[in-house]
């Protein structure tokens, strides 16, 4: 099987959805296959179980799809200083594969966006990082290599790629949170090259 990396994002109203797919098109522009992936909305009360593929977007991730990665970018959106619980209950599911260590030593990278400015973007980013650390994961950031992580005004962070929405969710990416995207998949893909030869 050839070498992938996983990119799984939850996304509400589309701003971490189309940064899933910046990074995606970075990482394949290394020459790094990708699979995209996403989470189910959750309910507070169940009334009926989604179905395992959703009737249009992306294919929910499987365990399978994660443990048989290379590498991982991991997106949500920003829940009060927190990542969304859609995608923390599907890391609470990960138990087997933290058992059988599926996934120690694979790099991992990580990206968020919130409506406001101070939404928790950075705590955000620290919140999706123990159940990568805990799995044995490698966690890699932005470095200052690039311009646009200091030009911008609305998103970016060392610790991974971020944009602000508007209370709307109506602020599209500027374009340095575009390039900041692509960066950062390019920086995975070319590590999942180096650690797979």
């Amino acid at each position: 099987m050839q070498a992938y990396v996983l990119v799984l994002y939850y996304s509400k109203y589309g701003s971490t959805k189309e940064m899933a797919y910046l990074i995606a098109n970075g990482i394949e522009a290394t020459g790094t296959a990708v699979k995209i992936r996403t989470v189910p909305h959750l309910s507070t009360v169940v009334q009926e179980a989604q179905p395992s593929i959703p009737e249009e977007g992306d294919i929910y991730c499987s365990l399978e799809d994660l443990q048989n990665c290379a590498g991982l970018a991991l997106g949500s959106p920003t829940r009060f200083g927190n990542m969304a619980s859609e995608m923390k209950y599907f890391w609470d599911q990960t138990t087997s594969l933290w058992l059988n260590g599926a996934l120690h030593n694979k790099p991992a990278c990580v990206f968020t966006s919130s409506g406001s400015m101070h939404g928790g973007q950075e705590s955000t980013l620290l919140t999706m990082l123990p159940p990568l650390f805990h799995h044995g994961m490698m966690i890699m950031g932005l470095t200052n290599a690039h311009p646009a992580l200091s030009n911008t005004k609305s998103g970016g962070t060392p610790y991974g790629v971020s944009h602000v929405s508007g209370p709307r969710h109506d602020q599209s990416l500027t374009t340095d949170e575009k390039s900041l995207c692509t960066e950062q998949g390019k920086r995975l893909g070319e590590i999942v090259q180096k650690l797979n030869r």
